[in-house]
């Protein structure tokens, strides 16, 4: 009825109850926000997906992360407090509204450009470019979160261009609902991944 759109209201209750600097209090009142007010698709609270991106992002302590599908930039803060000092995130959203809104709730929870950096524009046309834009020789953390008919084809991209390092973890969401068929299908047959599925509860 107000005319703002959701994410934008997400961010106004940020803005008036979260403490600026404090990635976990960020997340901790987005949580407070999806689950009394309105609903907001991502991760999730830590006891749940959330829990287990921060996991693999600790244990594997990579150097160089690559997020595609920042949405609200939930996700992005949950890694960015994962990742070892002197890590860098890059991560990718298509939709410019989006992307807005993100920018503002990293900056809220305390990350710097050269910590994390946003880039719009849809996924297909940024991976290409993301060495020779953006300075990303290689990733050795990938997780995709964005349109799940995109995740193959991203995937490929990524080979292609060279843009793994070997060893690399690949995380996608939500592969089984609303699922990634094909996706799940290279992963398992190609010969280039051992795979394993972490089952979690959808979001709040």
């Amino acid at each position: 009825l107000s005319g703002i759109p959701r994410e934008r209201r997400a961010f106004q209750f940020l803005l008036a109850h979260a403490v600026p600097g404090d990635p976990r209090h960020v997340l901790d009142t987005l949580d407070r926000w999806a689950t009394g007010w309105e609903h907001l698709s991502g991760l999730g609270p830590l006891k749940g997906g959330g829990r287990i991106v921060a996991r693999l992002v600790e244990e594997r302590a990579p150097r160089r992360v690559l997020e595609l599908g920042t949405y609200c930039g939930y996700g992005t803060v949950l890694l960015a407090m994962a990742m070892p000092p002197g890590a860098k995130l890059y991560t990718v959203e298509e939709n410019p509204q989006h992307a807005e809104v993100a920018e503002k709730v990293i900056r809220l929870a305390g990350f710097h450009e050269e910590m994390v950096e946003l880039i719009v524009g849809p996924s297909e046309e940024v991976i290409p470019r993301l060495r020779d834009k953006h300075g990303l020789i290689q990733a050795d953390f990938v997780f995709m979160d964005h349109w799940k008919r995109c995740y193959l084809r991203d995937l490929k991209l990524l080979e292609s261009h060279q843009l793994l390092v070997q060893g690399a973890t690949i995380l996608a969401n939500h592969v089984l609902f609303p699922g990634a068929p094909h996706f799940l299908q290279y992963a398992k047959t190609c010969g280039r991944y051992r795979c394993r599925l972490h089952r979690s509860s959808l979001e709040y």
